[in-house]
Formats: C-alpha cells, structure tokens, sequence
C-alpha cells in the first residue's frame, strides 16, 4: 500500500541508502590500516534515486535544459592521500561520511513518521 505514495516510497529508498553507505564507511574503517586497500563510497542519494525511477524529464516544449556549467551537473573527484603502504583510507574522512549516513538516516525516519502521522490524521485517527 505504502509503495504508491512517492513520499514514502522516497523516505523507504533514503534508508536503504543510508543503510547501504553505512556499510561501505565501516568496510573502510575496518581496513584503515589494510596494505593496499582503497576506499570506496556510494553515489549520492540523488543519483541513484534519479537513476532508478523515472527520469526527469522536461513537461512543457519551453523548459530549458540543465547548463553544462551548472553545480549540478558537475561531479567532482575525491583526491585523497595514499599511505605508503598503498591505502587510502583517512578516517577523517569516514567519519565525517559518518555522520553524515546518520543524518540521511534520521531525515528518512522522520519523513516516514510525518507521513504516516498524516496518514493517520487524514482517516481520523488520533496519533
């Protein structure tokens, strides 16, 4: 039932991204000290959400089209130190990925609260 109504289908997709790059930081802080390991991150929430669900798509002929030098078409490279062991791991770095997996993860949980609270008030039921 859930899975048709967009909001709830977004907040369910932000935690299990969430859940998902949770595991990539803690497989790269587990092999911080790993000869040779690389570090490795998931795309961002909004590529992968974009990407597995309808494009976007233009609804009026006069829409214009996303520049090339737009902040959001521009993808930047993550340039990190290597150890001379060859890993290049900073956990720093995975920390702050972190915390940032945390907040994406509380963000899906409340969005999932509040529809469900206005769910509940919609069909009359007091929460």
């Amino acid at each position: 039932m859930f899975e048709k109504i967009e909001m709830m289908r977004m907040a369910r997709a932000l935690g299990a991204h969430a859940s998902q790059r949770h595991l990539v930081v803690a497989r790269n802080i587990a092999n911080a000290d790993t000869p040779g390991f690389k570090a490795a991150d998931t795309a961002s929430f909004a590529d992968s959400y974009r990407t597995g669900l309808v494009p976007m798509r233009a609804t009026d002929p006069r829409h214009l089209a996303t520049p090339e030098w737009s902040p959001v078409t521009r993808q930047t490279v993550d340039e990190t130190g290597v150890s001379p062991n060859g890993n290049s791991v900073s956990l720093e770095e995975e920390m702050l990925k972190a915390a940032e997996v945390k907040r994406s993860h509380d963000l899906s949980l409340g969005i999932y609260s509040s529809a469900l609270d206005l769910m509940r008030t919609s069909i009359g039921r007091r929460t």
